[in-house]
């Protein structure tokens, strides 16, 4: 006999709670609709970007999803990575649903809110197997008291742990789709992966070495479903498909999740009113000239890291602040990223060099979407400790660079406290490729520009 089973699915959500009560009302929906439904979440349901999530470390995101009766969720870099060691030990404190997540240790043990896999047996007695597994921003883990397994030697692990206890096989991966292809090569045995953290789009899926590559997108734009045909005789499955649901497309939205983030709002906005400090004079900020609230902030970052130098592009302040009473929530407003300071040493020739690339108006003018930039656009490289002067005529072609007054010897190291972002993509390959990188956590930015305020008052 051919039943069929759905699997809806929802992906870095990012606390764009704006798309949530229209998500819930069609979950609610599907649920009267399917005899044999079932609901995960990939993980980056949380963001700190957002003041709701912000305020109580994500304990809302885990109320919603709650909410929602989740079967399943893993975690993302997100929840990973931006909340200190104990809040991410107490996120899931009042979770209804498994996390599960199988690469991530302390101690040598997981941590007990996480589950290496979890069985879910169906009514018609079909047996699915979950798998989780996380992206392994291994140095920042350990900086916060964590441990990563490479996910890869994970799959492996639990795959062997679970073979035979199951009739099909999915893994939710926070890995992005390019790690998720490569999975599908080397584990032919997954039936599905549900993924995540590139925020791809696979409208009808990906069938990749036999596996269904399934993933809905970012910020609650879409909402993935999986339809899976089985053989309930012979515990075997047919076919599968994959599908998305555009959110804008939808109208209803659900009351409960309505009340629920309202009621958060108020919470939040009460809690965030917290007083920081005050200040006598504005402290404007300007993202293409020198001013004097981002370049308090990267004075504060080379102090915190007690570098040579401190570098940091304006535009990671996104407004001034107006003299009076600062709150923790105009600080959250003009510094929302969760980027953290690290520490590297460069050469006097690549120092030289990156300042060369940061001073080209293409970087300065480069508007960015993630490596934890939750702004509009980079701005003008600010320095502490750090001057340099310009050729004459033409393109801006740096002549000298001076640490402390000195003019910089090429062969010479520098100490440079500058933000995480950095160490991705392609922006400053001298700090992206450094061997030795340290990570100061679990400060973000914001947190050295509440202490240097406080400390200047």
């Amino acid at each position: 006999m051919l039943q069929k089973i759905w699997l809806y699915h929802t992906n870095d959500l990012h606390s764009h709670f704006e798309n949530w009560p229209k998500i819930a009302a069609f979950i609610e929906e599907k649920r009267q609709v399917h005899d044999r439904m079932l609901l995960f979440d990939i993980g980056d349901h949380m963001d700190r970007v957002n003041l709701i999530s912000e305020a109580d470390y994500g304990k809302v995101n885990v109320q919603l999803l709650n909410q929602l009766g989740y079967d399943g969720v893993t975690i993302g870099n997100n929840e990973g990575i931006t909340l200190p060691h104990d809040k991410l030990d107490q996120l899931y404190e009042e979770a209804q649903f498994p996390v599960i997540l199988s690469n991530l240790y302390e101690n040598g043990q997981r941590p007990s809110w996480a589950k290496p896999y979890h069985i879910l047996t169906l009514e018609n007695g079909l047996k699915i197997c979950v798998l989780g597994v996380t992206i392994a921003y291994t140095p920042v883990y350990q900086k916060l008291g964590w441990n990563m397994t490479d996910p890869f030697d994970s799959i492996r692990e639990m795959l062997d742990e679970v073979r035979g206890q199951a009739d099909v096989i999915v893994l939710l991966s926070h890995l992005g789709i390019i790690h998720d292809r490569e999975v599908a090569r080397d584990f032919p045995e997954i039936d599905l992966i549900l993924g995540s953290h590139t925020h791809h789009l696979l409208e009808n899926g990906e069938m990749n070495n036999g596996v269904l590559l399934a993933c809905a997108e970012k910020y609650g734009h879409y909402i993935g479903c999986v339809e899976l045909t089985v053989d309930t005789k012979q515990k075997q499955l047919i076919e599968k498909k994959a599908t998305v649901q555009s959110v804008d497309q939808l109208i209803s939205e659900s009351e409960e999740a309505m009340t629920t983030l309202k009621q958060a709002e108020r919470r939040a906005t009460s809690m965030m009113q917290e007083e920081v400090t005050s200040i006598k004079t504005k402290l404007e900020t300007k993202w293409f000239d020198e001013s004097p609230l981002p370049q308090l902030l990267t004075d504060a970052m080379k102090d915190w890291c007690a570098a040579d130098i401190g570098m940091m592009n304006a535009g990671m302040v996104l407004d001034s602040l107006e003299a009076g009473v600062v709150t923790r929530e105009e600080i959250h407003r003009i510094c929302p990223h969760p980027i953290n300071p690290i520490l590297v040493t460069l050469t006097g020739k690549q120092l030289r060099e990156t300042v060369q690339r940061a001073c080209e108006d293409k970087m300065e003018q480069l508007r960015i979407k993630g490596f934890g930039f939750r702004g509009e656009i980079m701005g003008k490289m600010l320095y502490s400790g750090l001057t340099y002067t310009i050729e004459e005529g033409g393109a801006k072609q740096v002549k000298d660079v001076f640490v402390n007054g000195h003019v910089i010897n090429q062969d010479d190291s520098y100490t440079v406290a500058t933000v995480d972002m950095f160490t991705l993509g392609s922006l400053y390959p001298h700090i992206r490729d450094q061997e030795h990188i340290e990570y100061f956590m679990p400060e973000f930015l914001r947190d050295l520009l509440s202490w240097r305020l406080k400390e200047s008052r």
